[in-house]
């Protein structure tokens, strides 16, 4: 598989990322989440695993040629939204070699393949009533 760097939003030690893959994907690294509170939350898959990145990492993905990455649709692949302003995004774990050969992962980070049309939904206003931001 083959990455497309798209952005970072980078402090000192920090290195949340987007890609763009070949497999009409997109692979976002994060931080690992190690807290409990967050994971008791969440119902994660065999094979997946979630990671936190600041919610501007996104606006990266106008370098994909979408109009714009603001996010207005909190659903799957987010699955939490903290006090942070950070979100918490679930996929299937990134194991590809050549697609990892491209990155530089510390140990405290992970990353995740989540389809294009995954977060291209997300970037949609839902016209639904019931529609609420997670906690």
């Amino acid at each position: 598989m083959k990455l497309r760097f798209l952005g970072k939003n980078s402090t000192p030690g920090d290195s949340p990322t987007l890609y763009a893959s070949d497999q009409g994907s997109y692979v976002v690294q994060g931080w690992k989440v190690l807290a409990n509170d967050l994971l008791m939350q969440l119902n994660v898959p065999v094979g997946h695993t979630v990671v936190e990145v600041p919610i501007e990492l996104f606006e990266h993905l106008t370098k994909d040629g979408l109009p714009s990455g603001e996010i207005k649709r909190f659903e799957a692949p987010i699955m939490l939204v903290t006090e942070q302003g950070t979100c918490i995004v679930q996929g299937p774990e990134m194991r590809d070699a050549e697609a990892l050969s491209q990155m530089r992962l510390p140990d405290y980070e992970d990353c995740i393949e989540v389809p294009m049309s995954s977060i291209t939904a997300l970037l949609e206003e839902n016209s639904g009533p019931d529609h609420q931001r997670p906690a």
